[in-house]
């Protein structure tokens, strides 16, 4: 365990019935909790000064390295009140080790993964009552770390800091899950071999935001990225890993290959389908195997994960060329019913056979 101590001051809070108005229909992103978590690391000291403060903006030199050479990574994980009022966190350690693997990439310092699981129960525990009780809400916590050394030269900075703030979330599909059209990218990739596109990263998210801007053009909610060598060759969506779902029980989804990001819910239902006694090849998977698997029928689903839609159903992939269309067959029924029994360990209303689950105990105002 990390022996760090977490100092705390006590910001301003909202006031419980403007924060009720808010948790009524947070949506994703928009309002922040009371605090914030702050840990600074420096070469010479390693990881110091941990702080639990109000939320607010962060002072920053105008030569922090993060601003010109792009040394940010970041995580998203959520917390769930389940019915009895407890309150759990899924997979954090995992969220550690990725943020990591990230840091690893981008010459950041790593951080003790006890000390980045603290820092997200210190930061729930203290802002509990954020955390909303509606029907698929949850509230999104979104820790990240920047190179903040004031140095214009071209070098791994040796100065961070890591962050934990949070963002109460509604349901992503407001009236039911329903399928997406999505748009096959020709003309932009996401990341190419010895790049970052396994790393949680700002840069990666940056790059997709044009061609997910061409994918709405058409119609699209989202985006596919094929390898920048091999564009029959499916890495994954703007921001979600992909699954093909077979009719003899058998999921498909691309290989890590360096190009991907090892998402924590796409591992979580790999394991879940196994748990199944449905096959799962992790391995090469191109736009061509998918055309041709919808029309001679072995592909009969096909569905995005990541940790903000949990499972995101495909209608349709959509090129200039031609259209994969599952028509009223989407959602499928495997797609559905693994979404529900992964949000149902989430949830609290299914068993958490893996211990996936870590329980935060809410502090309210009384630290």
């Amino acid at each position: 365990m990390t022996d760090l101590t977490f100092a705390f001051t006590e910001a301003e809070r909202l006031p419980a019935a403007d924060r009720d108005a808010i948790l009524e229909n947070p949506g994703f992103g928009d309002h922040f909790t009371d605090h914030m978590v702050s840990i600074t690391w420096t070469k010479d000291a390693g990881w110091h000064d941990a702080r639990v403060m109000p939320y607010g903006p962060i002072a920053m030199d105008p030569a922090s390295s993060v601003l010109h050479y792009g040394q940010e990574i970041f995580e998203g994980l959520k917390a769930y009140r389940r019915a009895d009022g407890s309150i759990v966190t899924f997979r954090p350690e995992e969220n550690a080790r990725r943020l990591n693997e990230s840091a690893t990439r981008l010459a950041l310092p790593q951080i003790p993964v006890e000390l980045f699981v603290e820092a997200t129960k210190q930061l729930v525990a203290v802002d509990a009552e954020w955390v909303p009780s509606g029907a698929d809400q949850s509230l999104y916590i979104r820790p990240f770390m920047i190179a903040d050394e004031s140095f214009l030269g071209v070098r791994a900075a040796q100065r961070a800091r890591f962050m934990v703030i949070a963002s109460p979330a509604g349901p992503y599909f407001s009236g039911g899950v329903k399928p997406v059209s999505i748009w096959l990218s020709q003309d932009f990739a996401r990341a190419g071999h010895g790049g970052t596109g396994a790393a949680k990263c700002g840069g990666n998210y940056a790059a997709s935001l044009l061609p997910q801007n061409v994918a709405a053009e058409n119609g699209c909610q989202q985006v596919l990225f094929t390898d920048a060598d091999n564009p029959d060759v499916i890495d994954e969506l703007g921001g979600m890993n992909l699954f093909l779902v077979r009719g003899d029980s058998t999921l498909v989804t691309p290989a890590l290959n360096g190009n991907i990001l090892p998402g924590i819910t796409r591992k979580s239902l790999i394991q879940l389908a196994q748990d199944r006694g449905y096959a799962v090849e992790e391995r090469a998977v191109t736009v061509t195997e998918w055309r041709e698997g919808v029309a001679d029928g072995s592909i009969v689903e096909a569905f995005a994960c990541g940790t903000a839609a949990v499972i995101t159903p495909i209608g349709q992939l959509k090129s200039p060329d031609f259209t994969i269309d599952f028509g009223d067959r989407a959602p499928g029924e495997f797609t559905l019913s693994l979404r529900e029994e992964l949000t149902g360990i989430q949830y609290g209303s299914r068993e958490d056979r893996h211990g996936w689950l870590e329980e935060i105990t809410a502090l309210g105002a009384a630290v």
